[in-house]
């Protein structure tokens, strides 16, 4: 009979652990596993490089328009230049709507050599002035690639002389006629560094120059000058630079007949 009793109640101990043991609650730190998601691709916007900002280039209405001391972006096209030096370089240039002098252009010397007449170039820099002369200053400049050609005719503008129009066509290549030579001086009063020249027309005087770094003094138009004498009347062809007026740097001259 004990026996019978111990028996039962062992039974019933292993039944309570059992049921003990199914209800029991998972242990802390037990997770569940993560589930996983596919990664977005980036979208094309996201992927694509920003663009750099159209370069817009200025007509000659607009550059001069333009504020002194503003930058200043402009294509056009070389008619002639002084000489190269300290990697820079003083260009004349010209489009059919207007006239640009690019003082002291950064340019190797090999770029140099490429600037000829009817070259098209893009240019950046600060629209200065100095004396009158409205001019492109610390500028940069590139060829413009498969770019057209453009060669100015002179421009005669001997009647605009002593009028307030004449400033409108400031940089430009021009011609005069009929001008009677008044006075030559050589800048260091010898042959060798540029010629200042008084041309009168219509009772009134002009000074003009022939720019030894433009002309040479082994040119033709240098010669020419040093030969002339107070009383010829010459006919002129040069850019029409100002310096505290009308001041051309002459590139052609020769004694009318």
């Amino acid at each position: 009979m004990k026996k019978f009793i111990a028996l039962l109640l062992a039974l019933t101990m292993v039944l309570a652990f059992a049921g003990c043991a199914s209800t029991q609650e998972p242990t802390e730190g037990t997770t569940e596993a993560p589930t996983t998601t596919a990664t977005e691709a980036p979208t094309e916007a996201a992927t694509e490089a920003p663009t750099e900002a159209e370069v817009t280039v200025m007509t000659h209405e607009e550059y001069v328009a333009a504020e002194l001391d503003s930058e200043v972006v402009i294509e056009t096209y070389v008619q002639g230049h002084q000489s190269w030096w300290d990697n820079k370089i003083t260009v004349y240039c010209q489009s059919p709507d207007g006239a640009y002098f690019l003082y002291e252009l950064a340019c190797s010397e090999e770029d140099a050599a490429k600037l000829v007449p009817g070259t098209k170039i893009r240019v950046t820099g600060y629209k200065g002035e100095w004396a009158g002369e409205v001019e492109v200053m610390d500028g940069t400049f590139e060829f413009v690639e498969d770019g057209d050609t453009f060669v100015a005719e002179a421009l005669d503008v001997t009647e605009l002389l002593g009028t307030e129009e004449l400033i409108n066509h400031q940089n430009e290549f021009v011609s005069f006629t009929g001008l009677t030579v008044e006075a030559v001086e050589y800048k260091n009063g010898e042959p060798g560094d540029d010629v200042y020249l008084t041309l009168g027309y219509n009772g009134a005087s002009y000074s003009f120059c022939v720019e030894i770094y433009l002309t040479g003094a082994e040119t033709d138009v240098y010669t020419t000058v040093g030969e002339l004498e107070v009383g010829d009347v010459v006919n002129v062809e040069g850019y029409l630079y100002w310096y505290e007026g009308v001041n051309p740097h002459i590139t052609a001259i020769t004694v009318a007949e």
